[in-house]
């Protein structure tokens, strides 16, 4: 380990288990899980299932003791002053209990094989009662199935309709950092198994989304990884994500993301500040991977997105000369006629949840805050981007956290080169925030700055009137697919999460048909394949057929 840098602090670290102490200096404004590190790289002897150890502080001035949580500060926990040289233990995570007196004996008799496998056995079943009373007795729920290796606290992340179970578990001593025996924590399960649901459920605990698995790697990196609902993303980055994590081969989130075609969640990292030119080990960046695997639809989102196709590898290759190699020529075609005119930036800021402490320095990125300024309005000016700061603000008090959702892609989520051959295609504003609010006037994309300071309400579905007054788009007049319906996930209909807003372009360019389209409702028109169209001609663009 490199020596620390910047503030630090001598801390005297207990071993109890190794019966050792010793004198390291920390850097305060570093994360636990660096802190620990450091420790395991100065012990001679080996302890068993490491990644469960932790950092204690002990009791103190009436005070029970607790484990540090990984992700959080050195800086962040006072020590007491009654000692020259501040002391914490490096001890296994077991339930704090806080009362006076415990009998040893009795917790002892508890915790008997054929009682864990019967608390294993109630969190299968969901019987949060009786869980709950196992819990009441004593039993620490912080253990390893000997057959699966998994912690109640995973098995119960990845069942549906188990958020009950992970409240209790959390109440009776679990450490959500708790890892099993192939080093995975309750948040990897969850979103591992795309249970959004107990995501939200291990968030709202205070769970960190940046716990780290046996590798190093976010539950956002396996994200990216599994796929599965982009929901789970979305979570994690709006909830202060890291995005940035590296494996052993220098891969990073968009990397993996382009790698499996999860076109959604490789939108999701780019709005949250993904680096594009990121590079792996063998200096591939994520267009390198899309042309290596033939990720079409990835492709086109990190070129519309503005990625540098003339970077080159550690082979001297760029990504078109990747893709002409691995034979995946109509991609190759692809790259070679993109313009930097076609370039579609980002228009809305990213929005985080304000309940979480924030690493001071961390949050805005350089690259959002790029992203803030990116109005391609085509008629903005400074006293629309000030307007529309201000109201972001307003909105941010009032509780609202607008996050645009990659609704408005599912064509390139489900249909592979459903943009067709057109090089200007764009994706089409609307506001689709929940269930319940999606058509409300108050629930308008923030980046429509024109619309904003109007108060009349937005049609449902526009196709000859829904320009504004600057020509763009009208929020709310994107139609949904009816065939087959998406269903809203039921946590977007509460106050938990970012809300769902699809990300916002400039009308006016040009489509080809790839696919007919059939009017669904009045209004509509007949769409054939080869078909041009403009954006000033059809508002509503059906998304498997542009």
């Amino acid at each position: 380990m490199e020596e620390p840098t910047g503030n630090t602090v001598v801390i005297r670290i207990g071993i109890p288990d190794l019966q050792q102490t010793k004198c390291i200096k920390f850097n305060v404004d570093a994360p636990i899980w660096l802190s620990k590190q450091r420790i395991l790289c100065t012990l001679n002897q080996s302890l068993k299932d490491v990644l469960n150890y932790g950092l204690f502080q002990p009791a103190y001035n009436g005070k029970a003791g607790k484990f540090l949580d990984e992700e959080r500060q050195l800086r962040e926990y006072p020590f007491p002053s009654i000692a020259p040289v501040p002391y914490l233990e490096f001890r296994y995570k077991r339930r704090v209990y806080t009362q006076a007196y415990l009998d040893e004996k009795q917790l002892s008799k508890l915790h008997t094989k054929a009682n864990l496998k019967k608390l294993m056995e109630f969190v299968q079943q969901r019987n949060t009662e009786k869980v709950s009373r196992f819990l009441e007795k004593g039993l620490d729920p912080n253990f390893h199935d000997p057959d699966t290796g998994e912690c109640p606290l995973t098995l119960a992340a990845q069942l549906e309709g188990c958020a009950e179970v992970i409240k209790a578990l959390k109440s009776g001593g679990a450490h959500l950092d708790f890892r099993t025996k192939d080093g995975i924590t309750a948040l990897h399960k969850a979103v591992r198994s795309k249970n959004h649901m107990a995501l939200i459920t291990l968030l709202d605990l205070g769970a960190s989304p940046d716990y780290k698995d046996s590798r190093g790697l976010t539950p956002l990196y396996h994200s990216s990884m599994v796929g599965g609902d982009p929901y789970c993303c979305e979570l994690l980055l709006h909830d202060h994500a890291q995005v940035g994590c590296v494996d052993e081969n220098g891969w990073q989130e968009i990397h993996q993301a382009c790698r499996y075609g999860h076109v959604q969640h490789l939108e999701h990292l780019l709005f949250y500040g993904a680096e594009m030119s990121a590079q792996n080990a063998s200096g591939n960046t994520a267009l390198h991977v899309c042309a290596l695997y033939n990720q079409d639809s990835c492709a086109r989102v990190l070129l519309f997105r503005g990625a540098d196709k003339e970077i080159r590898n550690y082979n001297s290759q760029t990504a078109f000369q990747v893709a002409i190699i691995a034979g995946n020529f109509d991609l190759a075609e692809i790259i070679k006629v993109h313009k930097a005119s076609d370039v579609v930036p980002f228009r809305e800021t990213p929005s985080y949840t304000n309940r979480r402490r924030v690493t001071p320095g961390a949050l805005p990125s350089p690259r959002s805050l790029l992203r803030s300024a990116s109005d391609n309005n085509l008629n903005g000016d400074k006293d629309h981007i000030q307007r529309h700061q201000v109201h972001r603000e307003s909105r941010g008090r009032q509780g609202h956290s607008p996050v645009p959702s990659l609704r408005s892609l599912p064509a390139l989520g489900q249909q592979h080169g459903s943009l067709g051959e057109s090089r200007h295609a764009d994706f089409p504003d609307s506001s689709l925030q929940s269930t319940t609010s999606s058509r409300s006037s108050q629930s308008r994309s923030p980046s429509l700055h024109h619309w904003q300071d109007q108060d009349r309400p937005v049609p449902r579905r526009s196709h000859s009137h829904g320009h504004g007054p600057h020509g763009r788009l009208s929020p709310g007049s994107v139609q949904r697919d009816p065939s087959p319906p998406h269903h809203t996930p039921p946590a977007l209909t509460g106050t938990r999460g970012p809300k769902r807003k699809l990300y916002s372009a400039v009308p006016g360019r040009t489509f080809i048909v790839v696919k007919p389209y059939a009017p669904q409702g009045e209004g509509e028109i007949q769409l054939n394949r080869g078909e041009r169209v403009k954006g000033r001609e059809v508002l509503v663009l059906p998304r498997v057929c542009i």
